[in-house]
């Protein structure tokens, strides 16, 4: 009896580090980097309308794996949008921003099939006279605009709703505990 439970726990413990003690074959992870190409001019100044501000730190990123150059995340488009309501007498509802990649024919660069985020969200923000706004820039970039004199312009199509703002002064006439 002895045997056999000896024989059992020898065929047990031989299958174990067989199949399950074995050690795996180590497949290297892919390195992932990120290639940036630089927009000129990194800051464009904006206005329309009664808005003005600025676009700055533009770039665009991609990112690769080494090695082998295939496309891990196709090309965004990052910076910064300052928004300044440069009226004196109306409020400014900003709605959203869309942005258009122009080529060199004056036509629209078209994003590929899996890229349709151009779109800069503002959640309900308001400038009164004077007051600014910033918010970040990440949008998908067309790969075909990073061709060497493809790309002509970045257009950003600016929705808002002005209103108008009035500050006035009211008098109250009125008098402390008939005094």
């Amino acid at each position: 009896m002895w045997t056999r439970l000896v024989g059992m726990l020898v065929i047990t413990a031989g299958a174990a580090m067989t199949f399950g003690c074995s050690p795996k074959a180590v497949v290297p992870a892919a390195v992932i980097e990120d290639k940036v190409f630089t927009v000129i001019p990194a800051s464009v100044q904006v206005k329309a309308g009664i808005v003005t501000g600025e676009v700055a730190d533009m770039k665009v990123t991609e990112r690769v794996e080494k090695g082998s150059g295939r496309i891990d995340s196709p090309p965004k488009l990052t910076g910064t949008l300052k928004l300044k309501n440069s009226s004196t007498d109306q409020s400014v509802n900003l709605i959203r921003g869309k942005i258009q990649y122009i080529d060199a024919d004056g036509k629209a660069i078209k994003l590929e099939e899996t890229g349709n985020n151009s779109t800069i969200t503002f959640s309900s923000e308001r400038l009164d006279p004077g007051q600014e706004a910033t918010k970040s820039v990440d949008v998908d970039f067309p790969a075909e605009a990073l061709k060497a004199k493809k790309l002509k312009d970045i257009r950003l199509e600016l929705t808002y709703l002005p209103s108008a703002y009035r500050d006035e002064t009211v008098n109250l006439a009125v008098s402390i505990g008939g005094q």
